[in-house]
């Protein structure tokens, strides 16, 4: 490059106002480069991301895709439905057949408010899948005693105030009932050992432990 060359280069590039090439010119003009450089793929890519799907809903009437045919007898009555084989005995009971007595708390087995009886015996609904039980013979609260009908353990927890907030109490009272068929001791701390399974986060346990054994010293 000629010296006249060098000379018009280095005054395309200069200050107007000093005659010299400032740092922030310099850098900005880099700046400029290396956005226009980044933002031409980022645009690129949203131009052309293909739109997301929205998720699937189901609408009143429509068949679940997959559904398997499913014969539960629930307090006494048989049922015969179509459900989503993944569908929890607990989500069966409560969004299926509209038993929402037995409650859902942390749908992980640690609770017991979703105790329910499987031929007499207490589990955790939320734990196994409503499939699994055909032919069993299923106990909810509803089908334990109804308004003016009560079961013993019901009447039980209403005179000795068994609960407050009540949503643990049909677990509660559904664990009790299937502890008078079970070995247990006569003491109240047998009584909370076996009720352990059952957290009331009022804190009514002295309540409860009371209402089992005047149950069980009539019994």
């Amino acid at each position: 490059m000629t010296s006249e060359k060098k000379r018009l280069h280095l005054r395309e590039t200069q200050n107007p106002l000093t005659g010299r090439v400032s740092r922030r010119s310099f850098l900005s003009s880099l700046g400029a480069v290396g956005v226009a450089a980044t933002a031409v793929p980022i645009v690129a890519g949203a131009q052309t991301a293909p739109p997301m799907a929205p998720p699937a809903t189901a609408t009143a009437g429509e068949t679940i895709e997959g559904a398997i045919p499913v014969s539960l007898r629930v307090n006494g009555k048989q049922l015969d439905l179509e459900i989503d084989p993944r569908t929890t005995l607990l989500d069966c009971l409560r969004e299926t057949i509209s038993l929402t007595g037995t409650k859902k708390g942390c749908d992980h087995g640690q609770c017991g408010a979703c105790t329910v009886h499987v031929n007499g015996r207490r589990i955790n609904s939320c734990l196994t899948l409503a499939a699994m039980h055909q032919g069993d013979e299923i106990t909810t609260i509803e089908g334990l005693g109804q308004p003016g009908s009560l079961h013993p353990m019901q009447a039980s927890f209403v005179k000795h105030d068994g609960y407050q907030c009540g949503y643990c109490t049909s677990g509660q009272i559904m664990s009790a009932v299937a502890l008078l068929k079970e070995k247990c001791g006569p003491s109240d701390s047998d009584v909370k050992e076996l009720m352990s399974g059952n957290i009331c986060r009022c804190g009514a346990y002295p309540n409860i432990v009371a209402a089992i054994q005047d149950v069980r010293q009539q019994a």
